[in-house]
Formats: C-alpha cells, sequence, structure tokens
C-alpha cells in the first residue's frame, strides 16, 4: 500500500472518529430523545415533566418486584426501570434505583418492613411459576417505594379491573406505570395542598363522622368540615377548590342551594352523593321496612346541571353481602353474610382517567339516573352495573328475610346501568332569571360558567366506611369487614378530587394505551422451524457475502 492510499485511509479514520467526538458533544450539551414508538410508549405528558423538573433534591426508587419472574412480570419489571430511566432523562435531580427483596431481608427486620409496605397498600401477590419441571408457587411485591432524604412513600403497580385476564392486566398495568410513579415523587416533593371541604350539618356523618374521605385525602389534600349553617356568603366556601355534598339526610335551604350553585358559577368542583330514597337498614330484620323518596333540595339544581336522581333503587347480581345474626351456636351469636343485590360491586369502568383501571367499587344502596337536557353540558357515565340489574320504584321494601330464597335471575334484565356521572362544560345557574334568596349580594351574582365540572352518583354511601365487627371503630374506605375483601372506592375517591383540580395534570397520564400483539400460536407452532432456521442461516450467508464482496473490492482496487 503506497502512502497515498495511507494518508486517504488515515484521513477516512480521522473523520469517522471526529464526527462520533461531535454527535457526542451534541448529545452532552443538547440532550434528546427521539420516540420511534407507535404508541409514544417512551413520551412522557407535560405534567408528568413539570413535575420532573421541579424536583429539588435526588431521589430513589426500591423496586420490590425481583427475583426469578415468568415471562408478563418480567415485562412488567423491565418497564417499570425503562419508566424509571425516562424519568431521569427529564427531571433535574438525579433518579436512581434498586432491587429490594422483602422476602430476602433478615428476619428481625422483615415483619416490620412487610407491614409498613401494607401501609402503603402494597401487599403480596401469589404467583405461580415453573421451576424444574414443576409449578411452585411464590409471593411477590409488585409495588415500589420512593424516597427522598426526608420522606418515603410507596405504590402497589399491578392494578386491573375484575373480569380482567391476566394479560390484559399486566398490559394495564403498564399502561399506568407513568401515573403511579409520578403520583408518588408528587406526594414527596409537593409543597401546595388544595382544600377539599366536606359539607355537615344535614345529617350526612351519621356512619362513620367522614373518616373514611378524611383519611382517603389528608396525606394530599387540606380537608375541611363545612357547616353550612354557618356558610352565609358565597366568600366562604371561597378557600376550597371541591366540595363534596356527602348524603345528605335534611333538606337544603334555598340559600344552601344558591351558594353551592354560586360556588360553582365561580370555578368551583362539586361531587354530589344523593340518596334517592330514605332508609333505616336496622329495621330490614324481622318483618322488614319501606325505603320512601324525601325532598333534598337539590334535585332540581341537580337536574339544571344535566341529571336526575330518580326515586328507586338498583338491584344486581353482582352483589355484595351483608351480615345478619342467624341465632347462636353455644353461647355465641353467630353472624353469616346474607345475599344483598342492593349492594352493587361494580367493576365495568368507562376508559376515563377517573375510573380506567379501577378494581371494582361497592356501592351500598344506588339509585338509577337519568340525563336531561342542559346546554352546553357533557354528560359522562364511568361507572355501570353488570348485565343483570334491576330497578324497584319507591317505596321498596327492605327485608332480610326476602333474601333466603334467593333471587330470580329471570327478573334482572336491565343491563350497563350508570352508577356515576361526570358533567363538563358551559353551567347555567339555576337561579338565572329568578329572584335570589334573601341577603344574597345581587352585584356578585353569576349567570354561567364556561369550565364546570360537576360528580355524580346517587349513593350518598360511596365514600362512607364500614365498621369493624370487633372494636365498632371506622374501617378505610373501601375495606368490607365481613369478605376480608377491598374494593376501589378510595382510589376512586382520590382520582375525583386528582381530575376535579386539575384535568390536565398528571391524572391524564392514565389515558395512556398500549396495544398488546400477541402472537399467533398457530402460525408459531406451524412455521417455528422454518424461522428457525432464517434466524441462524441467513446472518451467516449475509456475512458471508459481505466477506467475499470486500475481498473483491480490495483485490481490485490493490
Amino acid at each position: 500500500m503506497n502512502s497515498s492510499h495511507q494518508i486517504a485511509s488515515l484521513k477516512s479514520l480521522g473523520f469517522l472518529f471526529g464526527s462520533l467526538i461531535l454527535i457526542w458533544l451534541v448529545a452532552l450539551f443538547i440532550p434528546f430523545r427521539i420516540d420511534l414508538t407507535e404508541e409514544k410508549r417512551y413520551s412522557l405528558h407535560p405534567a408528568t415533566i413539570e413535575v420532573l423538573r421541579s424536583i429539588e433534591e435526588p431521589i430513589e426508587v426500591e423496586i420490590l418486584l425481583t427475583g426469578k419472574l415468568p415471562g408478563g412480570m418480567r415485562r412488567l419489571q423491565r418497564s417499570i426501570e425503562e419508566t424509571i430511566r425516562t424519568f431521569n432523562a427529564y427531571s433535574s435531580k438525579k433518579i436512581s434505583f434498586y432491587y429490594e427483596d422483602p422476602l430476602g431481608l433478615p428476619a428481625d427486620i422483615r415483619e416490620d418492613y412487610i407491614v409498613g409496605l401494607a401501609e402503603y397498600g402494597i401487599n403480596p401477590t401469589n404467583l405461580f411459576v415453573t421451576e424444574d419441571g414443576g409449578q411452585k408457587s411464590k409471593l411477590i411485591f409488585p409495588g415500589i417505594v420512593v424516597r427522598n432524604e426526608e420522606f418515603e412513600t410507596g405504590s402497589l403497580l399491578l392494578k386491573g379491573e375484575k373480569g380482567m385476564g391476566p394479560e390484559q392486566i399486566l398490559n394495564q398495568s403498564i399502561e399506568n406505570l407513568e401515573f403511579e410513579l409520578i403520583q408518588a415523587i408528587r406526594k414527596l416533593i409537593s409543597k401546595q395542598q388544595y382544600a377539599v371541604g366536606i359539607l355537615i350539618g344535614k345529617g350526612e356523618m351519621d356512619e362513620d363522622d367522614g373518616f373514611g374521605m378524611v383519611e382517603s385525602l389528608v396525606d394530599d389534600f387540606e380537608v375541611y368540615k363545612i357547616p353550612m349553617e354557618q356558610a352565609n356568603k358565597i366568600e366562604d366556601l371561597d378557600p376550597f377548590d371541591v366540595l363534596i355534598i356527602a348524603g345528605p339526610k335534611q333538606a337544603y335551604g334555598e340559600k344552601d342551594i344558591y351558594l353551592l350553585d354560586q360556588f360553582l358559577m365561580s370555578g368551583g368542583k362539586l361531587i354530589f352523593l344523593i340518596d334517592g330514597l330514605s332508609y333505616n337498614l336496622e329495621d330490614a330484620g324481622a318483618s322488614g321496612t319501606v325505603a320512601m323518596p324525601f325532598e333534598n333540595g337539590l334535585d332540581q339544581l341537580l337536574f339544571r346541571y344535566g341529571i336526575r336522581v330518580n326515586k328507586d333503587f338498583i338491584q344486581d347480581m353482582n352483589f355484595g353481602y351483608h351480615p345478619v345474626m342467624a341465632g347462636n351456636f353455644g353461647d355465641q351469636e353467630q353472624l353469616i353474610p346474607l345475599p344483598w343485590p342492593f349492594y352493587v360491586a361494580a367493576g365495568r369502568m368507562a376508559s376515563h382517567p377517573i375510573t380506567k383501571g379501577l378494581d371494582q367499587v361497592m356501592f351500598r344502596f344506588v339509585s338509577s339516573m337519568d340525563t336531561v337536557k342542559a346546554d352546553g353540558v357533557k354528560k359522562t357515565p364511568l361507572i355501570f352495573g353488570s348485565d343483570f340489574s334491576r330497578k324497584l320504584a319507591a317505596p321498596v321494601r327492605l327485608a332480610f328475610e326476602d333474601m333466603t330464597a334467593g333471587p330470580d335471575l329471570n327478573e334482572f334484565q336491565s343491563k350497563n346501568l350508570p352508577l356515576l356521572y361526570l358533567l363538563e362544560g358551559s353551567f347555567t345557574s339555576l337561579f338565572k332569571n329568578r329572584f335570589l334568596p334573601d341577603g344574597m349580594d345581587k352585584s356578585s351574582f353569576k349567570e354561567t360558567t364556561e369550565n364546570g365540572t360537576v360528580i355524580v352518583t346517587a349513593s350518598g354511601n360511596l365514600f362512607k366506611s364500614q365498621r369493624n365487627f370487633v372494636d365498632g371503630n371506622p374501617l378505610p374506605l373501601g375495606e368490607d369487614p365481613f369478605n376480608s375483601s377491598t374494593f376501589a372506592n378510595r382510589q376512586l375517591l382520590q382520582n375525583c378530587i386528582n381530575y376535579l383540580i386539575d384535568p390536565e395534570g398528571i391524572i391524564a397520564t392514565r389515558t395512556k394505551t398500549f396495544q398488546i400483539r400477541p402472537l399467533n400460536k398457530v402460525k408459531v407452532k406451524d412455521e417455528k422451524t422454518k424461522w428457525q432456521l432464517i434466524n441462524i442461516f441467513l446472518p451467516l450467508i449475509i456475512l458471508g457475502m459481505l466477506s467475499l464482496i470486500w475481498m473483491a473490492a480490495r483485490k481490485r482496487r490493490y
């Protein structure tokens, strides 16, 4: 090879290295990411990026999903790691991670650690894996713990709707990873707390004194109980971002209704949990009792907003159980679970940020609802009953003895009855073109709002706790003391508040969808050998051809 060829080769080599160094410098000082996936699975929502850029100190993520895992769980594990790496790329401070097996910890700290995880809602899942030619049971903790120098919190990552198959649950859990992870990070760093008001004074807190709602929200929001009789002007409600009207047993007066209406017109958000009928379940034993309509004063207001709560009760074949006394065994009273179709275990969810991926939600005594004309208001049903429901018009008999024979399936012919509605858009005041209540300032009256949001359900018990049978204390929202199960009422309440406060915030990341692309198992079986041969020999053939071309080119040149 002569010197000119050597100089040309050195120039080419220098140009190659110079280009690589230039690319490295550009990537170092001008970082960029390109997401070429169809679903943009490696792209983050703007609200997520905003939270990441507001981080002021390093964050550490402890991934609890470890060990030898089957394919689906490995996919979830990889997705958790990929999401954390993506977060780190956008974060103003380093986000690191490591793996920790709770069952591999020393015995003296293991139990306390696992109890601590349960407080974050991270409970072990029993998984069956194939090892050594047989199936073995294995406990896994599909969650993460997030901490900085001062605080830590945790999040369960394996979540899905009732009735979903394992692959669907895994896929939905992966879709929601961005939301669950950024929600945990936001809890650590959030400095602004929004205010949520729970109205009292009309018999709302007769069961748990608001424990279920307060316990669910107090970690993320400022929660207050507001005696409605002390609110005399709209300014008294101004400090609150959301107001919850939770199952009033007495009628709201005209002044109260006006204040709620003007709170919405002024930009506030409302959650109505309204009972269609009045009842006393303690009288359902023996010969039973009757649920009757009652006047809560809010029907006309809701009608103006586009929804009507009917004077009936829904029964559903996807029901819960109510404990009743069934005599004594020796000297002990016996509690037995009674099938109770008035308790609707709803697991059919709309694909909406509030409800996507939720497990079953328990509605205890829920009425049907109809939408009515309200110009400018979009009405979105979020939760539905099963394919076997029915409506019982008032008066409705409530008697435990009626359930001893079991319900007749032929009577349950209604399908997908909506149980929770989201109303959004331009609302018109109930008091437009009407006289205002005495003492109200006409100069501050607002006729409409362009960006109003209201959530309505016809069950005053939706966000009320049940009580522990042993000590009588209220349980965390959604826990069922008799069935030892937990419904998703707590998560639903948190999602509702997050959406009402900031519908375009991190709650919007729950709309992310990844398409499942399963292999055709029949085609795989039929063409297995062909593709194995192609994958083994085709690269070798291509490599051999490139070698021959390279040798021929060198021979011709030199």
